[in-house]
């Protein structure tokens, strides 16, 4: 039990760092209102889940142990990091009463994609939560308490940035929510050097 909250406290620090999925969830909520934020995190969510399962087959230790397809997934998740800097800058906030019609389609893929482009994510189930597994007890179940633990988390997380957003947003007047856009626009760049050097 000791070392269960100790990866709670460990997934919560984790969670609750700036990083993309963040930037994410908080961009979603200024520029699509409450609703499509929600299906963007479960978009994000959803992609912890994918990872995570990729984590504990053998195509997930493969790429973690092969430079060249690491190398490929960093890159696509270069790409797809400043793809999404790109789109964010050229967004116009809707920061009046009504939300237009937002494809919620797509902001559910975009999260899904968004973890899978961050390959530091699969490096942490394939680092991290093997600490927290017992070789003496049954895998499946202890794989499964630890990542719907962790699910679980990023909901309540992101579901609290969602809505101190969506109450920021009353706020937001004038050219406020186009440098927010600005700022987290270069954030996801700035990810994108970043994981590029890494």
């Amino acid at each position: 039990m000791h070392l269960y909250l100790m990866f709670l406290a460990m997934a919560a620090l984790t969670i609750l760092s700036p990083g993309p999925s963040v930037l994410k969830s908080l961009t979603n909520a200024l520029n699509h209102g409450l609703g499509p934020a929600l299906i963007g995190m479960a978009g994000l969510t959803c992609g912890v889940l994918g990872v995570a399962t990729l984590s504990a087959t053998s195509l997930g230790v493969l790429i973690a142990a092969s430079p060249t397809a690491f190398d490929w997934v960093r890159y696509g998740g270069v790409i797809y990091l400043a793809w999404l800097g790109v789109k964010l800058w050229r967004t116009v906030p809707n920061l009046a009463g009504e939300v237009a019609p937002t494809p919620r389609r797509h902001l559910f893929l975009e999260g899904i994609m968004l973890q899978f482009a961050n390959p530091n994510a699969l490096i942490f189930f394939l680092s991290v939560l093997p600490q927290f597994i017992d070789r003496e007890s049954r895998y499946l179940p202890q794989f499964l308490l630890l990542v719907t633990s962790f699910c679980l988390l990023m909901i309540l997380v992101h579901g609290g940035y969602i809505l101190s957003a969506r109450k920021a947003r009353r706020w937001l007047q004038g050219r406020g929510g186009h440098w927010i856009n600005r700022i987290s626009a270069l954030s996801f760049g700035l990810l994108a050097l970043i994981l590029l050097r890494g």
